[in-house]
């Protein structure tokens, strides 16, 4: 049986994959499956602009078509889903996108869930993608931390800015949980969820946790 769950990193920063495995560490389980996370080399630093969205789906078809044979399941681990509906043509495993799943969780934990964003940017497109999710009414808002994705290797200062971000989201927008807009946050879940005194949906783990529901039942 064929079952690692294939976590892909659609940019090149190996730092942001390095904190996706870490983030991902108490989801292997003894018996498997097996999650292994990979890195795009042909991605940008960084995904944040619509046309490093769009150019990302071919080499993404590409490296999926390439695994295949020895896959249970493929995450995408960028809170755009680069390549989703493509990817699901291409493949016959379960394809799983971050965002899609981030939300889908947040909304079995609170009545309306906040994102926190990286870059002011970003929200525009995440607002087409929960529209035609059909989830905007239960969307509180989605704020920016207005650093990019390479920036989030300043630990310190990213908490830093999420923390006051995600206040602002429960005290102003009334947000009863909330969804971390960029697989680059991961391992500061924890923190922001400590600090902000509501739960928090590190997405990428809310998505391989939907993987192995689906290798393992499907």
């Amino acid at each position: 049986m064929n079952d690692t769950i294939y976590v892909i990193n659609p940019n090149s920063s190996a730092s942001v994959t390095a904190a996706i495995d870490r983030a991902v560490e108490p989801l292997r389980l003894a018996g498997g499956p097996t999650i292994r996370c990979l890195t795009l080399a042909e991605g940008p630093p960084g995904v944040q602009t619509q046309e490093q969205v769009d150019g990302l789906g071919p080499p993404l078809c590409a490296q999926v078509r390439a695994l295949e044979a020895q896959a249970g399941a493929f995450v995408l681990a960028c809170f755009s889903d680069p390549g989703l509906h493509a990817i699901r043509e291409v493949s016959a495993r379960p394809v799983l996108g971050i965002a899609e799943c981030g939300v889908l969780a947040a909304l079995t934990r609170g009545q309306r869930f906040g994102v926190v964003s990286i870059l002011s940017r970003s929200i525009p497109r995440h607002l087409r993608y929960f529209g035609a999710m059909g989830v905007i009414d239960r969307l509180a808002g989605d704020r920016a931390i207005d650093m990019g994705v390479i920036e989030l290797a300043d630990r310190d200062r990213a908490l830093h800015r999420m923390t006051e971000v995600g206040r602002e989201l429960v005290a102003q927008s009334q947000a009863d949980v909330l969804v971390l807009g960029c697989a680059g946050m991961a391992d500061l879940r924890q923190s922001l969820q400590d600090a902000v005194g509501v739960p928090v949906v590190d997405p990428t783990q809310a998505a391989v946790a939907m993987a192995i529901g689906r290798v393992r039942c499907d």
